[in-house]
């Protein structure tokens, strides 16, 4: 069946992966935006780290579904 799957799942669930690996780095390491880019943006509240993790959750949500129909597509095709 995978032969039947279009490029587009395996960019939609490669997107998914990258925002819950994201969102977990977030999660459990909430420093890391100030480490890498060297910068406090939020002033130390912490308001980025949140907004970054709904945001990672959101497009984790999405990108799963969008492969999710994909994947239905390709299995309705091939029964």
């Amino acid at each position: 069946m995978t032969q039947h799957l279009r490029r587009r799942f395996w960019i939609e669930l490669i997107l998914a992966g990258v925002n819950i690996a994201l969102l977990a780095l977030t999660i459990v390491w909430t420093e890391w935006i100030e480490l890498i880019f060297e910068a406090d943006p939020d002033g130390g509240s912490g308001e980025l780290e949140w907004a970054i993790v709904a945001v990672t959750l959101g497009l984790s949500l999405v990108f799963a579904m969008l492969a999710r129909f994909e994947w239905r597509r390709a299995s309705i095709q091939v029964a």
